[in-house]
């Protein structure tokens, strides 16, 4: 019998699980194997964002109604990430999942300052901007690499037909390469994740159990609230009531929860879009650009990630730090890299930015797969919903 990638890092889980209680402490001889693991993810994550980033842009946005059709799918794309990076911080914030952990004092000292002294919001924006393009890529700063993602694919859209053709299938194929990379890593995710869940268990013992629990039932919660959200945008501004819309789509969402990758779900979305009898012009742009920039499911599993992972550290966060924390956290989810286990390095990414204990988010990794069948098919569904709004729009214009 075939064991896909979901049965083998459950496998690696449960062996870690055995191995961390068996051995106790004695098992953090083996961190290095996780460290590994989450450096070679880190490795491919800015990339892999980059090109994404710009595939999607320069790909699908050749028309005269680029502008205003633009306008309004990323002003739908940017209100519903915030809201469900909320939803996803506030679950965290309710159900405190990290509480549970109880983590030891050597491990609370990692987090390398008060995340209280963030800077504030004129020197995120201007730290968001990348001063030298090849010190962004070595440094690994993927909310720079998003912001030049987004520049260069607006500026390749401004280039003549025949350079602009060029440029899109060169940036198609490294993102091609990229995504294959991570395919390879993940590979060795049974391995990697299963020792960082042995350090952790060997460390933390039985206490994972409840906090886990507590953080998947937070996050599908907050996912549910998403879905709903959707219902009530479906009933009130567009074409199709919610009932037949969940009917003449169940094959769709069957899709994303196998698959748990927004890119693998796109060819069955844009079918389900032909069939529903949406505008081709319109769900031609949004549902692609949707794959690539609108996370609704992964920007609210992010924030759950990031409250779940400072308390477990003993951090709290001002208000002012949450301007920060939805800042970095829209670009991020806008540049996870629709690929099975995508969300998971952007998680990592985010949580270290804010200087918390990345170990601590990867045990998040264990029941990822999971967390990504809820966080795939929110972000279909967004796309869905978004591109239904948009045809109505664009239908009254006529």
């Amino acid at each position: 019998m075939k064991v896909g990638p979901g049965g083998r890092i459950l496998i690696g889980m449960l062996a870690g699980v055995a191995l961390g209680a068996v051995l106790g402490e004695r098992v953090a001889a083996i961190q290095p194997l996780g460290d590994l693991f989450i450096t070679l993810l880190v490795l491919a994550a800015a990339p892999l964002v980059f090109f994404n980033l710009l595939a999607g842009l320069t790909s699908l946005a050749d028309t005269r109604t680029l502008g205003r059709l633009a306008g309004k799918t990323l002003g739908y794309f940017l209100v519903t990430e915030l809201v469900a990076l909320s939803l996803g911080l506030g679950a965290a914030a309710l159900l405190r999942p990290g509480d549970g952990m109880r983590l030891t004092e050597s491990a609370a000292e990692q987090v390398t300052g008060p995340v209280g002294a963030a800077p504030s919001v004129a020197d995120v924006l201007l730290d968001m901007i990348p001063s030298n393009v090849f010190r962004a890529f070595g440094d690994g700063n993927v909310v720079q690499l998003v912001v030049l993602g987004l520049l260069l694919g607006v500026a390749t859209l401004a280039l003549g037909d025949a350079p602009r053709a060029r440029l899109a299938t060169l940036y198609e194929d490294a993102a091609r390469l990229f995504r294959r990379l991570v395919h390879m890593i993940l590979w060795t995710a049974p391995i990697g994740i299963g020792a960082l869940v042995a350090v952790t268990v060997g460390r933390y013992g039985a206490e994972l159990i409840s906090p886990m629990a507590r953080f998947l039932a937070g996050l599908w919660g907050a996912q549910l609230v998403i879905v709903g959200g959707y219902m009530l945008l479906l009933r009130f501004f567009s074409d199709y009531r919610p009932a037949h819309f969940l009917r003449a789509t169940g094959s769709l969402w069957a899709t994303t929860a196998a698959t748990t990758s927004s890119l693998a779900s796109l060819s069955v979305g844009l079918e389900t879009a032909r069939r529903l009898g949406l505008p081709r012009g319109v769900y031609s742009f949004a549902l692609p650009l949707g794959a690539q920039l609108n996370k609704d499911g992964t920007a609210a599993m992010l924030g759950a990630v990031l409250i779940f992972t400072a308390q477990a550290a003993g951090v709290s966060f001002s208000p002012a730090d949450f301007v920060t924390i939805l800042l970095l956290g829209l670009l991020l989810s806008e540049g996870s890299g629709g690929v099975p286990g995508g969300g998971f390095v952007i998680a990592l990414i985010y949580v270290q930015a804010l200087n918390l204990p990345i170990e601590v988010a990867a045990i998040v990794g264990g029941i990822y797969r999971l967390v990504d069948m809820g966080n795939t098919t929110v972000n279909i569904m967004g796309d869905m919903v978004g591109a239904s709004l948009v045809a109505r729009s664009e239908a009254r214009r006529t």
